[in-house]
C-alpha cells in the first residue's frame, strides 16, 4: 500500500492548528515557531508527493477511500490529478511563507497570537481537503468548512471595516454553498445514489436535469472565483484582511471556483457545459475589462490588487470555456502562476503598509527613496502581475490568448485590451507609490526608514525565483497539467480546431 499522502496532507495542518491553539497566549514566539515548523513539514510531504506523481500515469493518483456514511454512499475518498497536484503544491508553498511574512501581524490586534497562526493551519487543512477530495459530498464539506477560518482571520485580525467585509464574504460564499448543496442532493438522487466522482462520470442525465445541476455548481463556483457580477465581496475582503490572509484568499481560495468548474462542471455535465459556455465566457470577458477599469480608480493598495485578481480570473475563465488544449492548459497554469505573482504582490504590499501605517496610495509617493530594496521587489511583483515577458504569468496569458484566438477571435482581441488596461493600472500604482517626488509626510514615519529584513527577504526570494524560472521554463508544471487537461476536454467531447494550412499557403503565395 502506498503512503497516504493526501490524508496526511489534509489532517496534519489541522492537528498542528489544535497544537498551536492550545499553546499559552503569553508565549507568542513559541506559537509562531511551531506553526512555521508544522507548515514546513507539510511542504515536505507535498514535495515528496510531487516527486512520486507519474505525469503519464493514471488520471487520479494517490487514491485513498475510507467509509464515512454508508447509508448515503459517502466516503472519505481522496485522489489527485495533475490539476489538483499543482494547487496542492501552491498551498503547501504559500502557507509557510505567509506565516513567516505575518510574524508580527497579530500582535497589534489585541487578539490571541497563537489563535491567529492556528487559524492559518486550519485554513491550510481545509484548502488541501477541497482540492484533494474525490467524493462530491466530501468536496462540499471542505468547500464550506474553509470559510470559517478565513471569516475569523478577516473579522478578528483585519483592518478597517473588517466585520463588514467578513460578513459579506461569508454571506456570499454561503449563498453559493446553498446552491451547490441543492445541486449535490440532485446529483445523488439522479446519479445512482453515489457521491464517488469516478462513478458519476458514467452517469446519464436528461438534458434539463443536467443543465440545472450544472447551474447549481457553476453559480457556486462563479461566486467563489469570483466572476462578474458576483465579484463585489472580494475587494472588501481583500482590502480588510491581513496581508497574509489576503494572499491566501486571492492566491489559493478563489482558485477553488475555477478548479471546481474544471473538476465538476465540465466532466460531470459535458453537454450543459457546451450549452452554457457562451455565458461563462461572456461573464469572464466582462470581468477582464470591468475589473481592470475599476482597478485604475482605486486609492487603496489592497483593494487595487483585489480588483486586478478579478481581471486575472476573467482570463482563466475564457481559457476554460474556449475548450482548446492550449487555452485550458494556460488557464490551469494561470491558476498556479497567479497564486505566485499575486501572493508575492499582496505580501509586499503588506510590508509597505506595515511600515507606512496606511494602505492608501496617496499616503505614499517616492517611497523608493527610503526603501530601495523593498521598492524593487514591489516593482518586480507589479511587472509579474501584468504578465511581463520573462515572468511566469506571461506564459499563462499567452497560452490562453492563443487558444482562445483559434475559436473566437473577437474574445481574444477584447481580452488583449484588458492587458493594455493592466499595464495602465500597475504602472500607475507603481508611479504613485514608490516613484516620483517623495511625500514629505513619509519622512516623519519611522517605519519607512526600516530596510527589508532577512525574514522578509526569505519570504519573497522563493516566489521571485519560481516566477522567473517558470517564466522561461514552464515545462515541469505543464508536463503535470497537460494530461489532466486533455482528459477533462475528452470528457466534454471537445477537440482542438484543425489547423488552417490551406489559408496559410494562400497567404504565402500572395506574399510572393
Amino acid at each position: 500500500m502506498s503512503f497516504p499522502y493526501l490524508s496526511v496532507l489534509t489532517v496534519a495542518p489541522a492537528v498542528g492548528g489544535v497544537v498551536v491553539a492550545l499553546l499559552p497566549k503569553d508565549k507568542p514566539e513559541l506559537a509562531k515557531r511551531v506553526a512555521l515548523a508544522w507548515s514546513v513539514a507539510v511542504l515536505g510531504f507535498a514535495v515528496a508527493m510531487w516527486i512520486g506523481f507519474q505525469a503519464n500515469g493514471p488520471r487520479l493518483q494517490f487514491r485513498e477511500s475510507y467509509p464515512w456514511i454508508p447509508a448515503w454512499g459517502v466516503r472519505f475518498t481522496f485522489a489527485a490529478d495533475g490539476i489538483a497536484l499543482v494547487m496542492l503544491a501552491l498551498i503547501a508553498l504559500l502557507v509557510p511563507l505567509v506565516i513567516l511574512a505575518s510574524w508580527h501581524d497579530a500582535e497589534n490586534s489585541r487578539r490571541s497570537v497563537p489563535m491567529y497562526f492556528a487559524l492559518m493551519l486550519f485554513l491550510e487543512s481545509s484548502m488541501i481537503g477541497v482540492f484533494a477530495a474525490a467524493d462530491v459530498f466530501l468536496f462540499y464539506v471542505f468547500f464550506e468548512v474553509m470559510l470559517v477560518p478565513m471569516y475569523f482571520l478577516i473579522g478578528s485580525y483585519g483592518g478597517q471595516r473588517r466585520q463588514y467585509a467578513a460578513v459579506k464574504f461569508f454571506l456570499y460564499s454561503l449563498a453559493g454553498g446553498l446552491l451547490m448543496l441543492a445541486a449535490v442532493v440532485g446529483l445523488w438522487v439522479l446519479g445512482g445514489h453515489t457521491f464517488d466522482w469516478e462513478t458519476l462520470l458514467k452517469a446519464d442525465f436528461s438534458t434539463g436535469a443536467e443543465r440545472w445541476l450544472f447551474l447549481g455548481f457553476f453559480l457556486a463556483f462563479a461566486i467563489k472565483a469570483p466572476f462578474f457580477p458576483f465579484h463585489t465581496w472580494l475587494p472588501d475582503a481583500g482590502g480588510a484582511a491581513p496581508a497574509g490572509a489576503a494572499a491566501l484568499l486571492v492566491g489559493v481560495m478563489d482558485k477553488v471556483g475555477t478548479f471546481g468548474i474544471l473538476r465538476y462542471c465540465l466532466p460531470l455535465f459535458p453537454d450543459a457545459s457546451k450549452y452554457f459556455a457562451p455565458l461563462g465566457m461572456a461573464l469572464a470577458l466582462v470581468g477582464v475589462v470591468y475589473a481592470a477599469l475599476l482597478a485604475i480608480g482605486q486609492n487603496d493598495l489592497k483593494r487595487l490588487v483585489s480588483y486586478t485578481s478579478i481581471a486575472h480570473f476573467g482570463f482563466i475563465g475564457i481559457g476554460i470555456f474556449a475548450f482548446t488544449t492550449q487555452a485550458a492548459s494556460g488557464a490551469v497554469l494561470y491558476m498556479f502562476n497567479h497564486g505566485l505573482a499575486t501572493g508575492l504582490l499582496f505580501l509586499v504590499v503588506g510590508m509597505l503598509v506595515a511600515r507606512r501605517g496606511s494602505a492608501l496610495i496617496g499616503d505614499f509617493g517616492g517611497a523608493g527613496k527610503y526603501l530601495p530594496v523593498l521598492a524593487g521587489v514591489f516593482f518586480f511583483a507589479g511587472m509579474a502581475s501584468l504578465a511581463l515577458p520573462g515572468t511566469s504569468p506571461f506564459i499563462s496569458e499567452f497560452l490562453v490568448l492563443v487558444g482562445v484566438f483559434t475559436v473566437n477571435k473577437t474574445v481574444a482581441v477584447i481580452a488583449t485590451f484588458g492587458i493594455i488596461l493592466a499595464a495602465g493600472y500597475v504602472l500607475w500604482m507603481i508611479q504613485r507609490t514608490i516613484q516620483g517626488a517623495p511625500n514629505p509626510a513619509i519622512e516623519q514615519v519611522e517605519g519607512m526608514k526600516r530596510p527589508m529584513s532577512l525574514r522578509e527577504a526569505v519570504v519573497v526570494t522563493p516566489l521571485i525565483a519560481l516566477i522567473l524560472l517558470l517564466g522561461f521554463y514552464p515545462k515541469p508544471v505543464l508536463d503535470v497539467v497537460n494530461p489532466a487537461v486533455k482528459a477533462t476536454l475528452s470528457d466534454v467531447g471537445a477537440s482542438d480546431p484543425a489547423p488552417t494550412a490551406g489559408k496559410l499557403t494562400v497567404t504565402k503565395e500572395a506574399g510572393r
